[in-house]
């Protein structure tokens, strides 16, 4: 008795860790499931078409695994810190606010939060991760700002959808439409997007800027931005009207492409025009081709990495002499080195191996003997060591970075200004650390995981209908023996040149062509290619196989998107049942993959932007027009629901790896397209609900009149 009432009196409840973990298992086991379902659908989707469709593995498949598996994890954990930490906190302020601040306080909060929210969004740092994919001389304006200015690139979108947040809410407070948001938005990016065909820097400007008003819709953006407006709606006496909460989604998508395009202006006189890489680095240039870098060692340091030797001439004003002597001055000079090649110990020699000249490699290694020496030594690659610890660092500051400030934001509002105590605060607090955590495994697994497998799959997809390099699959023979290469009659009468190598399978022969043999080295690298799988080179059964994997992974992901059921809830609702939630789905997850589809049609055939996103937005104000409030509410926000946090990545990534293997100037666009289409499948149904109704009252209608008739 004693001891129970000990027990009592305590009010707590003692139990082992094996019953605390029986406790947990199920909650966790759902959570997991729950992230697993969002992602396993387009990640097996895509596995399976590169490995069974096209028939090429998946290079590095164990690190892509490992990320793969990290994203589920931090998924898992952000969502749960979301919903414990963030939304509470989001909720209760915006609740409060509206009741105990002026309009003033309320729009500058709202612009406040809208920013702090765009830095938290997972999706933000693949905007960062894109520079490596366009070449300086192609889009110069494009690459400043995906890669010395990023920074600002980021905090442009910030802005966006700061001024998003501030215009939704003065929208709920004073019971604004959303229409004339929608025309003035459309009808100026419209303007800037048709200008940009006739300004060569702008123009590849205008696939990020459309794309970042996908990637600011995100799992922190939606439920907090959403939350705001239900609280001011409630306040304000709408928040039973079908529209309460809506729109604000709508708005953080079109004012980010505004600021995007903003921010590029007045950097347009200081960038060269987009020019041959000789031109670019020539003297009558080099000083606005050196302000896209952080200076004239990045420049030199770019140019011998990524152009070719005529280009790193113009460098050095056509002086080969002046070249190399530079090169032999950074080869002594450690801190120089880093300057040009990096903080990566090796860079430098491991660059003049694989990409440099051979009076290059003379300049850096000082001899014949050193130059082969280090062509046969494994240590060649020095300079791409995996470096666990520098990546964990890197994203989870970067997690940090995102998340502390906009927490402790909030809870300066919910303290200092509502002067509102914190409820639950064990629960918050054990939030805010679950979405740390969370967002530092997601951004490792996006950078092992989501972000190479998008690309590996795009750079192989132009495999079925045109022949391409299997890089990761390159095999490299050092003091190759040219008397070993013998000579096979091909069915046309063609004379091939190969050779065999001893492998663990046993003898496998190689072809042998002349330009992969270096002879100052004696290595030889032979480059296996692919395709055209489907047809003949560049034949239209190739080129629809990539359409139609555009179009199915659209779809397939965009069914999975838990936010898609909840807005499919919504229009049943609306409709009174009339139109069902699951016609709804198909309809967006077919405007999605009709959109992705799109977007990579846009790639394979280098078209401009404008001509396949203009007039479908064209479309969309027309069915804006005829639509009712509500409808136009949900259609536009729709466009957020189906950008969700592994979508973005993994398609950025596609169209990034596509754009790359076909040597265009950048493979954006494709979410921007991805946004328009399903937007236009809602209105659509908006369309048919309405006529329905319409019909439905004029037969009530009618069949009364018949009634009173025969009564």
């Amino acid at each position: 008795m004693a001891s129970a009432h000990v027990q009592q009196s305590s009010g707590k409840v003692r139990i082992t860790f094996r019953q605390m973990m029986g406790l947990l298992w199920p909650y966790v086991k759902g959570r997991v499931a729950e992230q697993v379902k969002s992602v396993a659908v387009i990640i097996v989707y895509m596995i399976f078409f590169q490995t069974v469709i096209l028939g090429i593995a998946v290079a590095q498949a164990a690190i892509v695994a490992t990320g793969l598996a990290l994203v589920v994890v931090g998924l898992t954990f952000f969502m749960e810190g979301l919903f414990l930490g963030l939304m509470p906190l989001g909720e209760t302020i915006g609740i409060k606010l509206p009741q105990k601040s002026k309009l003033g306080v309320i729009a500058a909060f709202a612009f406040i939060l809208g920013m702090g929210v765009t830095f938290a969004e997972p999706a933000i740092g693949i905007l960062k991760a894109a520079g490596y994919s366009v070449k300086a001389w192609n889009a110069p304006l494009l690459f400043l700002l995906l890669n010395r200015n990023s920074t600002f690139l980021v905090w442009a979108v910030g802005t966006g959808v700061g001024l998003a947040v501030a215009a939704g809410m003065l929208r709920f407070m004073f019971n604004w439409s959303l229409k004339p948001f929608i025309y003035a938005g459309v009808a100026f990016l419209s303007g800037m997007t048709l200008w940009a065909l006739f300004e060569p820097n702008v123009r590849y400007l205008t696939g990020v800027a459309w794309d970042c008003g996908a990637i600011t819709t995100g799992p922190v953006t939606v439920p907090l931005v959403l939350s705001l407006g239900i609280g001011i709606c409630r306040i304000v006496g709408s928040a039973g009207a079908g529209t309460a909460g809506f729109g604000v989604v709508t708005l953080a998508s079109i004012f980010p492409i505004v600021t995007v395009f903003m921010l590029g202006l007045p950097f347009l006189g200081r960038v060269p025009q987009p020019t041959s890489p000789e031109e670019f680095f020539s003297a009558e240039n080099r000083g606005r081709a050196q302000y896209v870098f952080t200076g004239y060692e990045d420049m030199v340091g770019y140019a011998l990495r990524n152009a070719d030797e005529r280009a790193q001439l113009a460098l050095f004003d056509g002086s080969r002499e002046g070249m190399l002597s530079y090169l032999t001055k950074v080869s002594a000079d450690a801190q120089l080195e880093k300057k040009v090649f990096g903080p990566d110990a090796g860079a430098l020699k491991t660059w003049a191996i694989e990409k440099g000249t051979h009076e290059q490699r003379l300049a850096v290694f000082g001899s014949e003997e050193a130059v082969k020496e280090a062509a046969s030594s494994p240590q060649s690659a020095a300079g791409r060591r995996f470096d666990t610890a520098d990546l964990v660092r890197r994203n989870g500051l970067a997690a940090v970075q995102a998340i502390v400030p906009l927490v402790l934001f909030l809870l300066l509002v919910l303290l200092a200004v509502i002067r509102e105590k914190l409820q639950r605060a064990d629960e918050v607090f054990l939030g805010v650390v679950f979405a740390l955590i969370g967002m530092g495994f997601f951004n490792v697994g996006i950078e092992l995981g989501l972000a190479k497998l998008g690309n590996q799959t795009g750079a192989k997809l132009p495999s079925s209908f045109r022949a391409i390099d299997l890089t990761e699959e390159r095999k490299s023979v050092s003091a190759f023996d040219t008397a070993l290469v013998q000579n096979a009659v091909a069915e046309d009468g063609s004379v091939r040149p190969f050779f065999y190598v001893k492998t663990d399978r046993g003898y496998s022969p190689l072809p042998f062509n002349r330009r992969d043999y270096d002879g100052s080295t004696g290595q030889y690298v032979y480059t296996p290619t692919k395709g055209p799988l489907f047809g003949k080179e560049g034949g239209v059964w190739g080129v629809l196989v990539v359409l139609l994997f555009g179009f199915f992974m659209g779809y397939g992901a965009t069914l999975a998107e838990p936010a898609l059921n909840a807005l499919g809830l919504k229009v049943e609702e609306l409709s009174v049942g009339t139109f069902k939630k699951v016609l709804l789905m198909q309809a967006v997850a077919v405007g999605v993959g009709t959109g992705i589809a799109c977007g990579v049609a846009k790639i394979v055939w280098d078209l401009p932007l404008a001509w396949i996103l203009i007039p479908p937005y064209i479309v969309a104000i027309v069915f804006t027009k005829l639509n009712t409030e509500e409808f136009v509410n949900i259609a536009w926000d729709s466009a957020g629901v189906t950008t969700g946090p592994i979508t973005v990545p993994l398609v950025l990534a596609m169209g990034l790896g596509v754009g790359g293997q076909l040597g265009v100037v950048e493979g954006f666009g494709i979410l921007a397209l991805a946004s328009v289409w399903p937007i236009l499948s809602v209105l659509l149904v908006g369309l048919t609900v309405t006529a329905k109704r319409k019909a439905d009252l004029a037969e009530s209608a009618q069949t009364g009149k018949e009634g009173v008739a025969n009564a």
